[in-house]
């Protein structure tokens, strides 16, 4: 049974058992502050079993794409290594919101297992909760008694509260959950060894491959278990390991899930899968990663330094590294990969194939700058491997392996590969010192606390009534105090509010929510969870707050910007489609009442002229005065059949919002807020353009009362310009004569300064000074710049053998020293330009560093330069 058949078969169980099937969510986590990536298939059910929102239906069952990189669950550095752990993975799920419980979910996971899968049943096993006294809940005997009726008391199992009781996180929806293993070890081995005793002792092929879990409580901050007001189901089953049972494998990756893949990298790399520990590890690595590489980006995670995008760039390095060091690519080739992925997965998770082209050209890119990275790092472990040697040392220290690490992507059994290689050792205790520094730092700056929610009343939803109406008369429904990096803040939701939340882009409304006459200011409005939350950080709140009504209104002045900002994007979206083409695709963007932000899909920069046209359109667009048609639960298939533009990464349900201004120019699926026409934004003027990321572009642009206020100021330069050079008559011209006449004196100059340089080589040839068989230069020298001393350093290297060159400059009332030795000095003398410089810099108040053969340094004390010279020759003159 193929891979796609098994995904299929299980769909179609659930479908027959009264299951809705729902697409997967994003990889990239959306409104979770506690989430970077979906890392489980609850994940997007998330607000139904906090009660934030209402299921579409009471039954439901997907695959859902997870991604464990990062936090708790923090797979990465097992990847490759054993035979089923993954970073991108497929979880199997099935559902239930307040309707079935533990009888039928478990019945139907042994009928799904052991009739359409045909597994065995004597090699199946199964796990129930012993209970906890301290929790105060106890043994689970429904669900032991289900699984006897079905099993035998010989195949389960007692699981303690780390095995058998599941929690979302520190407080939240849990409950006991039943696992469910199989062994899928040979017979011998089998008659040798009960499958039991290895239940949850980490054997490669006695894993669990379905976890059903009974949500039953609620965890609050205190640590104590509130039943729920009604009990749900929560399964997950493990698609890839799954595979690995039904097709008679032993590991993940012997499946037809990954081997394609694996074929592909091997046939490129000249290599055989099965024949070497290194090459196998490296193409299960390479094999993985991709998928999580591939399906990130066409999610909307590109690649980046800080947060999610690190954590994607980190995989992707990863990968390289691997294919660089154990597979011989010393060329780009994940990128490559991407097309059989996007054919695998077509009809499962179609946002892949929809970007092929795109995914495929931020990987090259980031390869291309990975390698060139890569080849830095070395240069920098060969420069510490030739130190240490100079100084008689055999350990790379905890930090170097960290920076190695951190900044150029070397992995530390690299390092100390390399390390061994030249009979030296890493300081591995250093390093996890180091490691676990910056971990600190990161949980200083993300940590927060949080009380239990206060709930003043229960409702059945949560209301936004911002489109229409910008103050209401609404009641707090709960709120929540907690501690961040701001102090201490309240989260507060109202049963209805005007207030629009921070989402696809558009930031959160500000404004105030009066208890009688007294004014509480909003700092900003989030979605949490599917809930709007209003952030307050006046202390006065918790001696007002009560089950009264409030007055909720927003800075109505400051919505008006937003909304002339975010119409303006989806006009020039439209135009960049018109001026560029059609692969223009958004991928992020910031709308406030200051500013627009657009990042979208485009590979060069976009030229002045090209500038200029959308600009034109965009103002065409704006003179026009199109009115605003905004239509609410739009059938989404209604709405991408007329040609709505959506956004890859967001997940949309069956009804929709559409914006349309003039139906053969923008029309999108969007949830911000908008001005009624056009002719309100007055104004837009792009202030930007720049490059973010690979294969992605920024333009920023202003409107209304900003692009005025650019237009007044270009004005006013343009005047002074003019009365600068007394109003000539051909401004651009009389600029362009003074930039001439500037670049012929600068080539005067230059000439001028090269004549003087030649000058002072050839007095300085007349001042070598023989220590031995070295020939010494030692001087203080008039140049122009750091690069003429340099130069000057070269063409004496050139004229002089075996000589030993220290020379010194006061540039632009700053001391600089360069130190420069004939290779031979270097070799037969141990004279090291790198080492002698760092201690010359020490009388100029500086720094600075090098080669063996040549090295600088700049300082801050000019009038060391004299001590700095006499103490270079005591290096030669022993």
């Amino acid at each position: 049974m193929t891979s796609r058949e098994i995904r299929k078969q299980f769909l179609d169980f659930f479908a027959s058992k009264g299951h809705l099937i729902v697409p997967s969510a994003p990889l990239v986590a959306k409104n979770d502050p506690t989430l970077m990536f979906n890392n489980s298939g609850m994940a997007q059910f998330k607000d139904f079993f906090l009660g934030n929102g209402t299921p579409p239906s009471k039954r439901i069952a997907d695959t859902q794409k997870c991604l464990r990189v990062s936090g708790k669950h923090n797979d990465l550095e097992d990847v490759g290594f054993d035979t089923y752990h993954h970073t991108m993975f497929e979880m199997l799920g099935n559902w239930s919101f307040g309707d079935y419980f533990k009888k039928e979910a478990l019945a139907w996971s042994w009928e799904l297992l052991t009739e359409v899968y045909k597994l065995p049943k004597d090699r199946i096993y199964v796990s129930v909760f012993q209970g906890d006294e301290k929790d105060g809940v106890p043994f689970d005997q429904e669900a032991w008694d289900i699984w006897k009726a079905i099993v035998g008391e010989e195949r389960i199992i007692l699981g303690n509260k780390k095995d058998n009781f599941w929690e979302m996180g520190e407080t939240g929806p849990c409950g006991p959950c039943s696992e469910i293993h199989i062994d899928l070890r040979d017979a011998e081995e089998v008659a040798l060894k009960s499958g039991k005793e290895l239940v949850n002792a980490d054997h490669p092929q006695v894993v669990e491959i379905w976890n059903n879990v009974f949500m039953q409580f609620e965890r609050m901050a205190d640590g104590s278990l509130v039943p729920l007001p009604s009990k749900h189901v929560d399964t997950g089953m493990g698609f890839e390991r799954l595979c690995m049972a039904i097709q008679g494998k032993q590991s993940n990756y012997d499946t037809d899930v990954f081997q394609g893949t694996i074929k592909l990298i091997a046939d490129k790399a000249g290599k055989v899968y099965g024949q070497d520990k290194w090459t196998d590890i490296s193409l299960r690595v390479i094999a993985d990663h991709i998928r999580a590489i591939a399906f990130a980006i066409a999610d909307g995670q590109l690649p980046s330094n800080n947060k999610a995008g690190y954590v994607i760039r980190r995989i992707l390095r990863r990968a390289v590294r691997y294919g660089y060091t154990y597979l011989g690519f010393r060329e780009p080739f994940l990128h490559s990969i991407v097309p059989l992925l996007s054919e695998q997965f077509d009809g499962v998770f179609p946002e892949l194939i929809s970007q092929q082209d795109f995914v495929a050209k931020v990987i090259l890119e980031e390869e291309n700058s990975f390698l060139r990275t890569l080849e830095n790092g070395l240069k920098l472990l060969d420069k510490i491997t030739v130190d240490l040697k100079a100084n008689n040392q055999t350990v790379i220290n905890g930090e170097q392996v960290f920076e190695l690490n951190d900044t150029f992507g070397f992995p530390v059994d690299l390092t100390a590969l390399i390390a061994r290689e030249n009979g030296l050792s890493i300081d591995e205790e250093g390093y996890k010192a180091a490691l676990q520094a910056q971990k600190e730092r990161s949980r200083k700056d993300a940590s927060t606390s949080a009380e239990d929610w206060v709930i003043l009343q229960e409702v059945d939803k949560i209301e936004f009534v911002g489109y229409d109406e910008f103050e209401t008369v609404s009641s707090i429904v709960k709120y929540q105090k907690v501690q961040n990096k701001q102090g201490t803040q309240y989260k507060v939701v109202l049963d209805k509010t005007p207030f629009y939340a921070e989402s696809g882009g558009q930031v959160g409304d500000k404004g105030t929510i009066s208890f009688g006459g007294v004014a509480i200011e909003v700092l900003d409005t989030k979605k949490e969870n599917d809930l709007i939350v209003h952030f307050i950080s006046d202390k006065r709140f918790e001696s007002l707050v009560s089950d009264e009504p409030v007055k909720a209104s927003i800075d109505l002045a400051r919505r008006k910007l937003t909304n002339n900002n975010h119409t303006s994007t989806h006009l020039m979206q439209a135009a960049l489609k018109q001026v560029l083409g059609s692969h223009v695709n958004q991928k992020g963007s910031l709308v406030n009442n200051e500013i627009l932000r657009f990042d979208f899909s485009h590979f060069q920069k976009v030229t002045d002229e090209e500038i200029a046209q959308v600009e034109e359109i965009v103002n065409q667009k704006i003179r026009e005065n199109i009115p605003l048609v905004e239509e609410r639960n739009v059938p989404i298939s209604e709405a991408t059949s007329r040609g709505a533009m959506a956004l890859f990464g967001e997940k949309y349900g069956d009804f929709v919002r559409v914006i349309t201004f003039d139906k053969n120019y923008s029309v999108e699926l969007c949830g911000g807020t908008h001005v009624p026409a056009t002719g309100n934004i007055g104004l837009f003027k792009i202030i930007t353009e720049t490059s973010v990321a690979t294969g992605v572009r920024r333009i920023e642009a202003v409107t209304s009362e900003k692009a005025f206020e650019i237009l007044r100021e270009q004005e006013a330069i343009l005047d002074q310009l003019n009365q600068l050079l007394k109003a000539p008559k051909d401004l651009v011209k009389a600029v362009a004569s003074l930039l001439e006449e500037k670049n012929a004196l600068a080539k005067k100059i230059e000439v001028f300064e090269q004549e003087k340089l030649q000058a002072t080589k050839e007095r300085l040839l007349n001042k070598i000074v023989s220590y031995g068989s070295i020939n010494a230069i030692t001087e203080v020298v008039e140049v122009g710049s750091a690069d003429a001393l340099k130069q000057l350093a070269y063409e004496l290297k050139a004229k002089v053998g075996d000589l030993y060159c220290v020379l010194g400059a006061e540039v632009a009332g700053k001391p600089q020293l360069a130190v420069m030795i004939a290779d031979n000095l270097v070799a037969d003398k141990g004279l090291n330009a790198g080492q002698i410089i760092r201690e010359l810099a020490k009388e100029v108040k500086g720094g600075g560093g090098g080669q063996p053969f040549f090295a600088t340094a700049g300082g801050s004390d000019v009038s060391g330069l004299a001590n700095a010279i006499e103490k270079s020759k005591t290096f030669v003159n022993a």
